[in-house]
């Protein structure tokens, strides 16, 4: 424990990466801040007393936004129509030949590409904006009568709520700039762990004392579970030509052993994020009654959009012919595997086999709230059981430590991680470029 507090301690000693953390926690208030203030005539309380069940399609949304969606705050379309936007500018990516062309010309074409996406987030958010005005907060009978027909508070609160989406994509990507982690995931995860206290507290009251402890346990081996997966890596054997002299005469040639790190979730929380962000459509267009939440089929076409993204975002995170490529240039070669072509093929089976069972995984623990929610457990925090609130907590926390590690390393200061079989560092061997 004492190493542990002499090792957080650590982080206010790096200048830089004390700066960057209080430059986050304060985007982060600014963010949680922000979800408090109401649209001008709404009344939140109306709307919150009428969304109070954790497990509908309006918690879950208010869930993701900070809580935003549920109180009608100018947040309240949150980070979602940016997730929304950046998915079919990646799709568009697979089968547009002017966006392929952007992608391949690095810095410059990512800065097009960051653009086209704000313009497409501004689209949607045009778009959702009325339908989120008048299908749930006048729906609800949360706007004054008065209001109703006024043409000026209307368009006033499609502007601000417009307005407010774009700040929460600005505070994300200034998080990700100047803070530590990413940002937009950041947002959501802290939106997330501020219903924990809240969830947990009713579950509490609801059920006896052995019941807690059991799911608490049970609730520890599933994240323990979750870490295992999301920090597991395949070791594949590499080895490096390397000319020394020798003892008597000429060069001779020795080989430099080294690994290529390939992890069984290389996607990260990504997958898990779009796939919630597609869910929320048929939800509202289909009904609760035949798509909830913790219905058969909505977790069913869940896993399995989490499988098919996790796929996705592997295959734009992992290039096996860069890879091989890179490796030959620098005279490394997989042992039995010859260089090039071939050495590509290998990887890319190799990603393909490991991510089937990682994003099978990761679609079972996605599930895991409708299961827990048969035996009993309460809707508020059968969410946090698993799911994706879970996945995407410890893979947005494991990110963050994992960036923090790598400051307080590169200042040789021992990590956070320090003693721990967490990933947060390289070690030896590993390579840094891949």
């Amino acid at each position: 424990m004492k190493k542990l507090i002499n090792n957080i301690s650590n982080i206010w000693r790096v200048e830089e990466l004390r700066k960057r953390l209080l430059i986050t926690i304060s985007l982060l208030l600014v963010f949680r801040i922000g979800s408090f203030i109401v649209l001008p005539g709404v009344n939140s309380t109306m709307l919150e007393a009428q969304s109070a069940d954790p497990g509908s399609i309006e918690g879950l949304l208010g869930l993701l936004s900070g809580g935003g969606f549920t109180k009608a705050s100018f947040l309240a379309l949150g980070i979602m129509p940016y997730i929304s936007a950046s998915i079919i500018m990646q799709l568009m990516g697979m089968a547009v030949p002017a966006v392929q062309k952007m992608q391949e010309e690095g810095e410059s074409g990512r800065k097009k590409i960051n653009n086209y996406t704000r313009i497409l987030t501004i689209i949607i958010c045009a778009v959702q904006a009325p339908g989120y005005l008048s299908l749930y907060v006048a729906g609800k009978g949360a706007i004054p009568p008065e209001l109703l027909n006024s043409p000026l508070w209307w368009t006033q609160s499609v502007l601000v709520l417009v307005a407010g989406a774009m700040f929460a994509v600005w505070l994300g990507e200034r998080i990700t700039d100047k803070g530590v982690g990413n940002g937009i995931s950041l947002l959501i995860t802290v939106g997330i762990i501020a219903r924990l206290p809240t969830s947990f507290i009713v579950e509490v009251g609801t059920n006896s004392i052995l019941v807690v402890i059991i799911e608490v346990l049970i609730f520890m081996l599933i994240v323990m579970a979750t870490i295992l997966i999301v920090q597991g890596v395949r070791k594949v054997p590499m080895n490096y030509a390397k000319r020394v002299a020798g003892a008597r005469g000429g060069p001779q040639a020795q080989g430099a052993r080294s690994y290529l790190p390939i992890k069984v979730n290389s996607s990260g929380v990504m997958p898990i994020i779009f796939a919630q962000a597609m869910m929320t459509v048929p939800v509202m267009f289909i009904g609760q009654q035949y798509f909830g939440i913790f219905g058969l089929w909505y977790n069913i076409v869940l896993a399995l959009l989490i499988i098919i993204f996790t796929y996705f975002y592997t295959a734009i995170m992992i290039n096996p012919k860069k890879m091989a490529d890179e490796m030959k240039r620098n005279g490394g070669f997989i042992p039995g595997v010859r260089p090039g072509n071939e050495t590509a093929g290998f990887i890319d089976n190799l990603v393909s086999k490991i991510t089937l069972p990682g994003s099978i995984f990761l679609a079972g623990i996605a599930i895991i709230p409708a299961i827990a929610v048969q035996f009993g457990v309460g809707n508020g925090f059968a969410l946090f059981f698993g799911g994706t609130s879970l996945l995407i907590i410890v893979g947005v926390i494991l990110d963050t430590l994992q960036q923090i590690e790598s400051y307080l390393l590169n200042r040789h200061y021992d990590g956070l991680m320090e003693g721990t079989k967490i990933r947060g560092r390289r070690s030896q061997g590993e390579l840094s470029g891949m």
